[in-house]
């Protein structure tokens, strides 16, 4: 899979962030992205081969597989590393409808398109909501479908056509393990740089319509 895409927003999205958001796209850059194309899509890349149960019935071992495995870890992480970048579209759109709404008047309406006040606070403020929304319902989902942040050593399978109770062996589960937490980590990181980033985007936008009023009552 091509990551050029992703790689183009974040750096995009980059130019109209805040400190903290800019923080949040070297995290998803360094330590989500690169770790994901460099080393973990490498460790499942063959976790379907690798699966073995200590029986030859024929459909047993592809049925246990499914069972404990109904998405694959890292296509999953894939998902989530997407669905949780494309909300800051709606910043680097609504910063190119400004730049087209002065070359439609030509005249200058803003001071800076990519000044973060206005109508773009909002857009801005929405982008982080969604993002943090969709890193906690991914976690959710890891949690529920895994049962756990774990990666179990053996898991034992009664699923038909297996003919009775049967051991299958999970390959390198300790290493997928850490990575798996890894990924929950920074996950949770990543939340709380989004919540950092509203309050701190909130409590300037509150600071600065009181400074307004309080500039007005002294004229």
């Amino acid at each position: 899979m091509s990551w050029k895409f992703l790689r183009d927003l974040l750096s995009g999205v980059n130019k109209y962030s805040t400190g903290i958001g800019r923080m949040w796209v070297a995290v998803v850059f360094i330590l989500r992205l690169l770790v994901y194309v460099v080393a973990a899509e490498n460790i499942w890349k063959y976790e379907h081969d690798e699966f073995e149960c200590n029986i030859k019935q024929p459909g047993c071992e592809n049925v246990c597989f499914d069972h404990f495995f109904p998405v694959s870890h890292i296509r999953l992480w894939a998902l989530q590393l997407i669905m949780v970048s494309t909300p800051s579209l709606l910043v680097v759109f609504h910063v190119a409808y400004r730049e087209n709404r002065e070359k439609h008047h030509n005249q200058k309406l803003y001071k800076n398109p990519g000044e973060i006040d206005g109508g773009l606070l909002y857009t801005y403020l929405i982008s982080l909501i969604l993002k943090t929304g969709f890193e906690i319902v991914f976690l959710v989902l890891f949690y529920k479908l895994y049962n756990g942040f774990q990666v179990p050593r053996l898991v034992k399978c009664d699923i038909r056509p297996c003919p009775s109770t049967v051991d299958c062996y999970i390959s390198k589960p300790t290493e997928k393990m850490i990575f798996l937490r890894f990924l929950v980590a920074t996950s949770c990181l990543c939340i709380v740089l989004n919540l950092s980033e509203m309050s701190y985007l909130v409590f300037k936008y509150f600071i600065k319509c009181y400074w307004k009023r309080h500039v007005k009552k002294c004229q």
